[in-house]
């Protein structure tokens, strides 16, 4: 099944064939998809850490026995980068002395930076003296070195531990959107940093308030 917003891109991706097919080359008289009506669209899912859940997860990720996956979360709220851009990031394109992190593999397909600042700066600072020299990957598979490793058992461990519902790791990316909007980021600085197209995806941030979050850096 296709979601409400993929059913929309469909069909607007048809009617600029039939409007083409009418105007430049006159194969058909009449663009028959404006007569269809869009679907109503989500807003998207907003599950967002409130400020005792935060505190659960993190002293979760501490105690766990995967000694990786902390850093892997504080990076993920730090940055709100994507989980394949965590798990996936290299040392090559981390730049400890100025706090940048530069992201490849991304879904848009455009490389961009993030910030890696405060206490995440200091956990990679740290993590760097004990990097493996047989990989550039930050987080190494443990099987093989050359790809990344896949946290999903050891951050489904956690969740249960922190006893924390309805939660998944691309919601840690909702959470570090809502820490840039009350910390006084703009609108397009959110969008940049978090990898958008465009501003209105990032205007999602704009109306939280400090009653519901609070600040990562704080917490952790």
């Amino acid at each position: 099944l296709r979601s409400q917003a993929s059913v929309n891109r469909y069909i607007a991706a048809l009617s600029s064939a039939y409007s083409l097919a009418d105007r430049e080359w006159q194969w058909v008289d009449e663009n028959p998809v404006v007569k269809l009506s869009k679907l109503k669209e989500d807003r998207g899912r907003d599950r967002l850490l409130a400020e005792e859940e935060l505190g659960r997860l993190l002293e979760a990720c501490r105690k766990s026995s995967n000694k990786d996956l902390y850093l892997a979360v504080v990076i993920s709220l730090s940055t709100g980068a994507r989980k394949m851009e965590i798990w996936g990031l290299r040392w090559r394109d981390v730049d400890l002395n100025t706090g940048q992190a530069t992201l490849r593999e991304t879904k848009n397909r455009q490389t961009r930076s993030v910030p890696i600042q405060g206490y995440a700066l200091e956990l990679m600072k740290q993590r760097s003296k004990v990097r493996r020299i047989d990989t550039d990957l930050v987080f190494p598979s443990t099987v093989d070195p050359q790809k990344p490793f896949d946290f999903r058992r050891a951050w489904e461990a956690v969740l249960r531990k922190a006893e924390i519902d309805d939660f998944r790791w691309h919601d840690l990316r909702h959470s570090a959107g809502s820490y840039l909007a009350m910390s006084g980021a703009s609108v397009r600085d959110i969008a940049e940093i978090l990898g958008h197209k465009t501003l209105q995806m990032a205007m999602r941030y704009s109306h939280l308030t400090e009653k519901h979050f609070t600040s990562a850096d704080r917490m952790m």
